[in-house]
């Protein structure tokens, strides 16, 4: 079962049966490491709500907070049983801080919270899934892959060709700009989700696939480009 789709199994404590604040990793009464099972939201793991604009300090002191109290030499002469549970939640915080502590992953776990389906990269039997280019992108796309082809081509002959390694410089220059627009993009959006009423979140979650759709997309020309010129 995934770390991630994990929560508190009950609404107490079970060692002092008082009662437990959802998604909480110890009892505030009895300060006992608690079990864990499904559906633990990141979010509330570190006690902040569904907002994308989050203050990343305030989830860094708490991250550092929760994790030196999860030391495994605090458990040291715990039962096995508490040993265990320190350990899945230590996986469960390290997760959870990778996830929103980085701005994209962020945007797409909110969106898998909120029931969206953001498409994965690679199909069930693991081959990379083929992405639609998008279409003001078309003839760029189409010479950017001629090029690399061809780039390709001359470092398995040990040729070197100065005018086409310039072409996919500029071009690398130019997809990073289109990336940076992208992630502009995205923080706009995230305003419009952090102050929109309920009734009006289903037009911002649609904005926010298609551009994290198009940054996917741009990010593996990148790669792309990157990888042909050896950076």
């Amino acid at each position: 079962m995934p770390i991630a789709e994990r929560q508190s199994v009950a609404a107490a404590c079970w060692s002092c049966a008082a009662p437990l604040a959802t998604a909480s990793a110890f009892c505030d009464a009895c300060g006992k490491v608690q079990p864990f099972a499904e559906n633990v939201d990141y979010f509330a793991a570190f006690d902040l709500p569904r907002k994308l604009h989050i203050d990343i300090s305030a989830l860094e002191r708490s991250f550092y907070r929760l994790s030196r109290k999860l030391h495994p030499d605090v458990y040291a002469r715990a039962s096995a049983q508490e040993q265990q549970w320190s350990l899945d939640q230590t996986s469960l915080l390290n997760d959870a801080y990778r996830t929103l502590k980085n701005p994209v992953s962020r945007t797409e776990y909110l969106l898998k919270l909120e029931g969206v389906n953001i498409e994965s990269e690679r199909s069930e039997n693991g081959a990379q899934k083929e992405s639609r280019v998008p279409a003001d992108l078309l003839e760029e796309v189409f010479e950017l892959n001629m090029q690399l082809e061809e780039m390709r081509m001359n470092r398995k002959m040990g040729e070197d060709d100065p005018s086409l390694r310039t072409d996919l410089e500029k071009a690398k220059t130019h997809f990073d700009a289109e990336l940076a627009t992208c992630d502009a993009g995205l923080q706009a959006l995230w305003t419009d989700w952090d102050t929109a009423v309920d009734a009006n979140t289903a037009g911002v979650k649609e904005k926010m696939v298609t551009l994290l759709d198009r940054r996917r997309y741009i990010r593996n020309l990148v790669r792309d480009v990157n990888e042909a010129l050896g950076i």
